[in-house]
């Protein structure tokens, strides 16, 4: 079964920033960062290069500590760190060249604690239209096949918050579509989406929270 296919929702979520800073390197990111993105929200993060786009979604995966401020998530969710309901996708795309395609998704889907059957594994890859290339060697793909077995663990692993750094980064305008279609798929079951972006993704309805707009003075 894949996201599209799943007639689960997820329980009403409210991730919530309040008043954050993160410095990095001696150096002030961001300060003051206040947001708020509930069930269904799409959330693109904006702002020139330096802004803190990606520090601010490394910061709420729990890759960065926080200098100030809170981050929380509230709602119907059961009581645990906000890291244990959310998914991050860095621009990097985290995939193992000494596995082949489909072992790199098995391997996510087992360090998010879920046994991957077969069928959910070349559901998620057909999702990228990477299941041809299920038995081949991660290091001899291309950048744009790298990003789409990079993000095809998005449709495998479920997870009701996205952190998103620049998704559509190697992507063609067909896996483009592919992307806006799963980030879709997980808004209508009430999902959360907090994407990083210079680019148009292609989906309507978005909020958007623009830190080039902070008078932070500083560069990430």
């Amino acid at each position: 079964m894949t996201i599209f296919e799943a007639e689960r929702t997820y329980p009403p979520l409210v991730l919530k920033g309040d008043n954050l800073a993160c410095e990095r390197g001696g150096r002030l990111v961001f300060d003051g960062l206040s947001f708020e993105a509930r069930s269904g929200d799409i959330l693109l993060v904006t702002g020139p290069n330096g802004s803190g786009k990606s520090t601010l979604l490394r910061l709420l995966a729990g890759l960065l500590e926080k200098s100030a401020g809170e981050v929380s998530l509230g709602g119907m969710a059961p009581e645990g760190e906000v890291s244990d309901y959310l998914l991050y996708a860095g621009h990097l795309d985290a995939v193992k060249g000494g596995l082949c395609v489909a072992e790199n998704l098995a391997f996510w889907g087992a360090l998010y604690g879920s046994a991957v059957p077969g069928a959910a594994l070349d559901a998620a890859l057909a999702v990228f239209a990477l299941d041809h290339l299920a038995d081949l060697p991660a290091d001899v793909l291309s950048a744009g096949q790298k990003r789409r077995l990079g993000l095809a663990r998005l449709a495998l692993i479920e997870r009701p918050l996205w952190l998103l750094d620049e998704p559509s980064v190697s992507l063609d305008a067909e896996n483009a579509g592919r992307l806006a279609r799963l980030i879709e798929a997980h808004r209508a079951r009430g999902g959360i989406v907090l994407a990083a972006t210079h680019a148009d993704l292609g989906l309507g309805g978005v909020r958007r929270l623009d830190l080039g707009a902070l008078a932070s003075g500083a560069a990430a």
